[in-house]
C-alpha cells in the first residue's frame, strides 16, 4: 500500500505503536480481551444481541438512556480506580533507589488518563445519567425534547470513552497531565500520538454533552405539567438547569481551544507556543475558562440531590426554596467569573488577581446559603439517620472545612505584591 495513503489514514498510527515491548500492557490487553472474549460469548450463547440492540442500544427512552450513561460511568470508573491504584502502587515502592515497576513514560499515561476519566467519563455520565432519569419525572414531562438526540448524546460520549481505553493498548495516551498544557503537549514535545487521543477523545465527548445540555434546558423550560411554574420546580430540577446552562455556556469552549491545540500539533500554527506570537497562557486561561465551570457542573446536582435527601428524611419541607433556587443561580453566574483563581501566580497584576480574587470569596455566600437551608431544614426535623443522609451530613462537614480553606486560598495579595515587586 502507498505509504502516502497509510499516513492520511492513520497518522502518526503505525505497527510501532504496539506496545509489545511492555508486558504490563501486553498482560493487561490479554486480560481485557479475554474478558470481552468471554462477554460476547455469552450474550451470543443467551441469544441476547437483538433484545439489547432493539431495548438498549437503540432505544430513545430517558430512563434507560439514564441507565446506561451510569452503567458506563461505573465501567469507566473500575478503569480509573486500577490508574489509581497503579499509581499509588508505584508510589509506595519507588524510593530509596528505586525506580518502581512503571517507567516514567507509562506512569504519566496512567496519571493523565486516571484524570480524564475520572471528569470525562465518570464524573461526568453518573451526573448526566441522573438527570436523564430524574428531570423528566419531576416536572411531569413523558420524554425529553428530543429523545434521538438524547440516544446520540449517550453514544457520543461512549465513543470518546472508547478512544481513551484504545490508548491503552494501541499507542499510548497523553503523558501530559489531564489538562495538557503547552509547552508539553505541543508537537515538539509530545510527537507521538498520546495528545492526539486526548484531544479526539474529549471532543467527541464533548460534543456529546454540549448536545445533552441543550436537550434537558429544552425540556425543563418547555416540557413542564401544567401549572408548574419555575418557581415550583423541585429543587434538583433547579440545580440541574443550572447545570446544563453552564455545559452549553463551557463546552464549545474546550472545543476551540482543543481545535486550536490541534492547529498547533497538525497545520503548525502557533497559537500556544512561545514562538511567533504565541503564547502558552493563553491556553491556561481558555481551559480553565472552561475547567472552572466544570466543577460547578459536577456539584451543582449534588447539591440537588442533597437539598432533596435533607428535606426527604428530615420529614420537612426544605427551609427557603427561594432562597435556594437564587443561591444556585447566583453560583451560576459567578463560576464563570473566577477561572484566573486556578494560577494567580501568571503575573496578570494585581487588579487582575483582586478581581478574581473577591469574586471567589463572594461565592462563598450563596454557598454558605445552601448550608444554612439545609441546617435549619434539619432544625426540630424528624431526623432518621439512614445511609442517604449519613452521606449528606458528612458531606456538609467535609463542605465547610473545605469551604473555609477555599476562602482563604481566594487571597492573592502576597502573590500579586510579589509579581509587582519583581516586575
Amino acid at each position: 500500500m502507498n505509504p502516502d495513503l497509510v499516513k492520511m489514514i492513520f497518522g502518526r498510527l503505525n505497527l510501532e505503536a504496539l506496545p509489545l515491548h511492555e508486558p504490563i500492557l501486553v498482560g493487561t490487553f490479554a486480560v481485557v480481551a479475554t474478558g470481552g472474549l468471554a462477554l460476547f460469548a455469552i450474550v451470543t450463547y443467551f441469544r441476547l444481541w437483538s433484545y439489547l440492540w432493539r431495548e438498549w442500544f437503540t432505544t430513545v427512552d430517558h430512563k434507560r438512556i439514564g441507565i446506561m450513561y451510569m452503567i458506563l460511568g461505573i465501567v469507566m470508573l473500575l478503569r480509573g480506580f486500577a490508574d489509581a491504584l497503579m499509581m499509588r502502587l508505584q508510589q509506595a515502592i519507588a524510593f530509596n533507589g528505586s525506580d518502581g515497576y512503571l517507567p516514567a513514560h507509562h506512569y504519566d499515561q496512567v496519571f493523565t488518563a486516571h484524570g480524564v476519566i475520572m471528569i470525562f467519563f465518570v464524573a461526568m455520565p453518573l451526573v448526566t445519567g441522573l438527570m436523564n432519569y430524574v428531570v423528566p419525572l419531576q416536572i411531569g414531562a413523558r420524554d425529553v425534547s428530543f429523545p434521538f438526540l438524547n440516544n446520540f448524546s449517550f453514544w457520543m460520549t461512549v465513543g470518546g470513552a472508547v478512544l481513551v481505553m484504545m490508548s491503552l493498548f494501541v499507542g499510548e495516551f497523553a503523558r501530559t497531565g489531564w489538562l495538557a498544557y503547552p509547552p508539553l503537549s505541543n508537537i515538539g514535545y509530545s510527537p507521538d500520538v498520546g495528545v492526539d487521543y486526548y484531544i479526539w477523545g474529549l471532543q467527541v465527548a464533548g460534543v456529546g454533552t454540549t448536545l445533552s445540555g441543550i436537550n434537558l434546558i429544552c425540556t425543563i423550560v418547555k416540557l413542564r405539567a401544567p401549572g408548574m411554574t419555575m418557581m415550583k420546580m423541585p429543587v434538583f430540577t433547579w440545580t440541574s438547569l443550572c447545570t446544563n446552562v453552564l455545559i452549553v455556556a463551557s463546552f464549545p469552549v474546550l472545543t476551540a481551544v482543543l481545535a486550536l491545540l490541534s492547529l498547533d500539533r497538525y497545520v503548525g500554527t502557533n497559537f500556544f507556543t512561545n514562538d511567533f506570537g504565541g503564547n502558552p497562557m493563553m491556553y491556561v486561561n481558555l481551559i480553565w475558562i472552561w475547567g472552572h465551570p466544570e466543577v460547578y457542573i459536577l456539584v451543582l446536582p449534588a447539591f440537588g440531590i442533597f437539598s432533596e435527601v435533607t428535606a426527604t428524611f428530615s420529614g420537612k419541607r426544605l427551609f427557603g426554596y427561594t432562597s435556594m433556587v437564587y443561591a444556585t443561580v447566583v453560583i451560576t453566574i459567578l463560576s464563570y467569573l473566577v477561572w484566573l483563581h486556578h494560577f494567580f501566580t501568571m503575573g496578570s497584576g494585581a487588579s487582575v488577581n483582586s478581581f478574581f480574587g473577591i469574586t471567589t470569596m463572594i461565592i462563598s455566600i450563596p454557598t454558605g446559603a445552601k448550608m444554612f437551608n439545609w441546617l435549619f431544614t434539619m432544625y426540630r426535623g424528624r431526623i432518621r439517620f439512614e445511609l442517604p443522609m449519613m452521606w449528606t451530613v458528612a458531606f456538609m462537614l467535609t463542605f465547610v472545612i473545605g469551604g473555609m480553606t477555599g476562602v482563604l486560598l481566594a487571597v492573592p495579595r502576597p502573590t500579586s505584591c510579589c509579581i509587582t515587586a519583581c516586575s
